[in-house]
Order: structure tokens, then C-alpha cells, then sequence
């Protein structure tokens, strides 16, 4: 009878070096790996990394219009007790006050419907630029191990914004990024130390 083969062992992948300060091992981790680490939710590093704002969720909408209705039937109790009552100004205020809480939940819920709809959409590509990147927790840096996307080690800032600038996520960019700028594409010199704190958002 013929021997079976005996399978080849599976290839051992390569360690991945950090291309600024040169570590490897435990220290030298995917950014979703980085990210799904306990710690670095206590330490924020999960949130410098967040593959894509946060959006309100449909049921934070729901509760956002409950809330805003409340009020806005709270103003159209005291609109009718003024009536009742004879009392012009009660019906006055509380029917500006109930048209003004309508008119703004609705503006609120709408808002969080376009968050909602920008985010998804960019969603596909952050995913894409996301999800090969590595971080190094010795230098506090992010880096493609290929030089694709990008060539040249990044701030997690500088990182968060390359790719929700490349998502589509401008409005939160220049709110919460405008100061952080990227590095050119290419080294023009020796790579220096990376400040662990990065280029940090200004609200």
C-alpha cells in the first residue's frame, strides 16, 4: 500500500519590525488586534485608532425624539391651560416653546441620520486602510509593513486621520483633526523618535 505523505508544515509568518525604532514581537501588533486589547480601552488607544467616528445609533435617535417630544408636549400643555385659563401669555410661550422643541428634535434626528449615512458609507474603505495597519507600543507608532497606503510611520492621529480623510469623514476631520498634519510620503531624513503623545485632537 502506498504511504501517505506527510503534510508540510504550515510556512511561520514572518515577525514584522517597526521601521521606526526596529521592534518586533508582542510589542508590534495589527491595529484591530491593538484595538480589541482591554487595555488599550482603559488607556484610549482604541479610541486614537477608531477605525471611524462614532455615530448615534438608531435607538439613541429613537430616544433623542421621545425626549424631545415630552418637552415639546410640555409647552403644548401650558399653551392649553393659558387658553383655558384665559391667560394670553401662557398660550403664547407654550405654543412658541412647543413648535420650537418639534421643529428642533426633528432637526436633531435628522442630523443623526446623516452621521449615520456618512459613516456607512465610508465604512468599506476605513475598513480597507484600517485593517492591515500595525501599531508599535514602543514608539507609539502606525505603520503599513508593506509602505502601502502609506510609506513613512504615523502618529495614531496622524494615522486616524489619513483614514477618515480617505473615508470621507471631512466634517469630523476638521473638527476633531484640523490641526494634525501628515508626514510627506516621502523620508526626507533619518527617522527620528516618535512623540508617544502624537498630535492630539483639538475639539
Amino acid at each position: 500500500m502506498p504511504t501517505e505523505k506527510p503534510e508540510a508544515p504550515a510556512p511561520v509568518p514572518s515577525a514584522v519590525t517597526c521601521p521606526r525604532c526596529g521592534a518586533s514581537g508582542p510589542s508590534v501588533r495589527t491595529v484591530p488586534d491593538a484595538c480589541a486589547d482591554p487595555d488599550s480601552r482603559r488607556s484610549g488607544l482604541s479610541d486614537r485608532l477608531a477605525k471611524a467616528p462614532g455615530a448615534h445609533s438608531r435607538l439613541d435617535s429613537f430616544t433623542h425624539f421621545l425626549e424631545g417630544m415630552v418637552l415639546a408636549g410640555i409647552g403644548a400643555g401650558l399653551a392649553h391651560s393659558g387658553v383655558q385659563n384665559d391667560k394670553p401669555l401662557y398660550t403664547a410661550g407654550g405654543a412658541v416653546l412647543a413648535v420650537l422643541l418639534f421643529a428642533g428634535t426633528l432637526w436633531v434626528i435628522r442630523g443623526e441620520a446623516r452621521e449615520r449615512a456618512v459613516v456607512t458609507a465610508g465604512g468599506p474603505r476605513a475598513e480597507e486602510l484600517w485593517r492591515p495597519a500595525h501599531h508599535c507600543a514602543s514608539c507609539d507608532c502606525v505603520f503599513y509593513p508593506g509602505g502601502s497606503p502609506w510609506p513613512v510611520p504615523l502618529t495614531t492621529d496622524q494615522f486616524r486621520k489619513f483614514v477618515w480623510t480617505e473615508a470621507g469623514f471631512d466634517r469630523y476631520v476638521e473638527a476633531r483633526l484640523a490641526t494634525v498634519e501628515l508626514p510627506p510620503r516621502t523620508p526626507t531624513g533619518p527617522a527620528g523618535p516618535v512623540d508617544p503623545r502624537g498630535a492630539h485632537d483639538h475639539a
